[in-house]
């Protein structure tokens, strides 16, 4: 009896194998992509007070009297631009390590910062969700802007 080898794992459904061929090349760019479109909203709240945020004066008060980030105004600036323009280089694929090292240190922060003490779970202030935003960006540091990426299409990376 023959046996045969691959690399691949059999299919449970053989006839879907032409979409996820065709569909895969796209996974890690829409990774990328909505990783850093996602972000975004939040530099934006910090930076400029759109999507129900307090901008950077009122960002920048809370860094400085509950968080004791001085001056808070810096690092209010600072989170919110890694945050907005990190977001949109990492969602475009320009930059993409270094932005997406930035975010990987905001996300730190912010979970040994602010949200460790609240516990694991989001949904109690926890610091499950700036961990795994943290991570996905880690795991993008890595990797680099890939396919579909500006960096590629300059032919360029760090």
């Amino acid at each position: 009896m023959a046996s045969t080898t691959t690399d691949e794992p059999r299919l449970i459904i053989p006839a879907l194998k032409p979409i996820y061929d065709a569909l895969s090349r796209l996974s890690y760019p829409m990774i990328r992509f909505f990783t850093g479109l996602f972000l975004m909203p939040h530099g934006a709240q910090k930076l400029f007070g759109w999507f129900g945020g307090y901008g950077l004066e009122g960002t920048g008060g809370f860094m400085s009297d509950a968080l004791g980030l001085e001056p808070g105004i810096f690092w209010a600036a600072l989170v919110g631009l890694t945050e907005f323009f990190g977001g949109l280089f990492v969602a475009i694929g320009f930059l993409t390590r270094p932005a997406a090292l930035g975010i990987v240190i905001v996300m730190a922060v912010a979970v040994f910062a602010i949200h460790m003490p609240n516990g694991f779970f989001w949904n109690a202030g926890g610091y499950e969700y700036p961990l795994y935003w943290g991570l996905v960006a880690l795991a993008i540091v890595f990797r680099g802007g890939g396919e579909m990426s500006v960096d590629r299409t300059l032919g360029r990376e760090i």
